[in-house]
């Protein structure tokens, strides 16, 4: 993919750039070994002064970073203005919370004989982001707040259709005061991302990303012994029993599929109802997919944009195809509307089998399975019928199938009665092919903290 800004409401090229060349590269990554040494040595409170000032400029140019982004990517404008608003938020937390985070964990010296014992957090150093399109903002500050106020250094490579974000975020944290080599974009491809993780200064990566990504990356870090932290894919499924607020469960499986235009791992995917409630549930979820309006992104009414790039619409239109040719049935959708652009009509299939793509294959775009379960056991059987594990939905007021369900959902993250939503405060990631490790929450910081045991006699 060419490093460049391509509007996916009309597939317009708006702006190329040249990938950087191997001295640039190779600047940058002497500019973050030698601000880390330093910086490491910065307090808490001087980090947070930065953070805080990083939060203030963000969100002085909100309105123009989130045109920015729908410009790129395509979210619409209402979505874009709420990830930068959240990325503010991120900020403003880590820089209040990064001290109690990682101070240091006393220990039973007498147990030991010693006179002193605890555990100490400290930073690695340079750590390499390989970030996605999706929500080209946000994935990259939580990964940046809680590293750069844990003491370490950020190298960015960002996906290479969303380069104007990432030249933006490349200096939004100079602008507010950190170092210039705490944290440097990479306008870089794909293939020099092995050579940069080779680098004997790059001590660490995390990725957000698909599978092949993840496996790729992960796979180059550990033949170096280096950490990483994987959040790839998703296929979250939605669980509905009777018992659920029938009427809540349609409104927010709607929001769950579509948001960030059906383009977010987190996204419910597979919808699993109890047969008792199936199809009231089937005739209203399509009823409000079906209203939805898809058009340009960043008109304030319009409810799906397009999809980012031209082969995730081709992507979702052959799983589709895949599908329906399997016999599964096109409940709404199906199609790319006739205009510019690389828009998708929210859809819902139901009769998805085992057979088709569909059933194994995470759905990028506002594409909804649905299944009927005859009881709890089945739709827990379900909703575990998947390589990935990142989150999962349950909808029941029953205190002993919510207990159930948060015990046997396979998964790193379950909401009950809700959907799936990161936040600052809580733990984020998952399990089986869709990743390792943790991000957010005191858990996220210390993700690239050396804990140092420390023995006093």
């Amino acid at each position: 993919m060419a490093i460049a800004t391509v509007n996916p409401a009309t597939g317009e090229t708006l702006k190329t750039f040249e990938p950087l060349d191997e001295r640039e590269v190779e600047e940058r990554l002497e500019r973050a070994a030698a601000d880390f040494l330093t910086y490491r040595a910065t307090g808490f409170a001087q980090r947070a002064t930065w953070m805080r000032a990083a939060a203030d400029l963000l969100e002085g140019e909100l309105e123009e970073t989130a045109r920015l982004m729908t410009t790129e990517m395509g979210k619409t404008l209402a979505s874009a203005r709420a990830e930068a608003a959240k990325c503010v938020a991120g900020m403003r937390f880590y820089a209040d919370n990064a001290e109690a985070f990682l101070a240091d964990e006393p220990g039973d010296a007498r147990a030991v004989g010693a006179r002193r014992a605890y555990a100490r957090y400290q930073p690695l150093g340079p750590v390499l982001a390989v970030m996605p399109w999706n929500f080209p903002l946000w994935q990259v500050i939580r990964f940046a707040a809680p590293a750069l106020m844990a003491g370490n250094v950020g190298l960015l490579k960002h996906a290479s259709n969303v380069p104007q974000t990432a030249l933006y975020l490349g200096e939004l944290f100079t602008r507010a005061g950190f170092p210039p080599g705490c944290f440097q974009t990479l306008l870089i491809g794909s293939s020099q991302v092995e050579r940069v993780l080779r680098d004997r200064r790059v001590v660490a990566a995390t990725l957000t990303g698909s599978e092949p990504a993840g496996r790729s990356v992960a796979a180059i870090a550990g033949s170096e012994v280096k950490k990483t932290v994987l959040e790839l894919g998703g296929s979250d499924p939605f669980v509905v029993m009777p018992s659920a607020d029938l009427e809540a469960a349609v409104s927010t499986a709607v929001t769950a599929r579509v948001q960030n235009n059906g383009q977010s791992c987190i996204a419910a995917k597979r919808f699993i109802v109890h047969a008792d409630v199936y199809d009231e549930f089937e005739a209203r979820f399509v009823e409000r997919m079906e209203s939805l309006r898809v058009g340009d992104p960043m008109e304030e009414t319009t409810d799906v944009g397009p999809l980012a790039t031209e082969q995730g619409l081709d992507d979702l239109e052959k799983l589709v195809a895949d599908a329906a040719g399997r016999g599964a049935r096109v409940l709404c959708g199906g199609v790319s509307p006739d205009r510019p652009g690389w828009f998708y009509e929210p859809t819902v299939l139901s009769g998805v089998t085992p057979g088709m793509k569909l059933f194994l294959e995470e759905a990028f775009g506002p594409v909804a399975s649905l299944y009927r379960a005859g009881d709890v056991e089945e739709a827990v059987a379900l909703a575990n019928a998947t390589s990935f594990g990142l989150g999962a939905n349950a909808w029941t007021t029953d205190e002993r199938e919510q207990e159930r369900l948060v015990d046997e959902l396979e998964a790193g993250m379950v909401a009950v009665n809700g959907m799936v939503v990161s936040y600052p405060q809580l733990p984020f990631g998952g399990i089986r092919n869709s990743g390792y490790g943790r991000e957010l929450s005191a858990h996220g910081i210390r993700e690239f903290c050396n804990l140092k045991t420390v023995w006093v006699g």
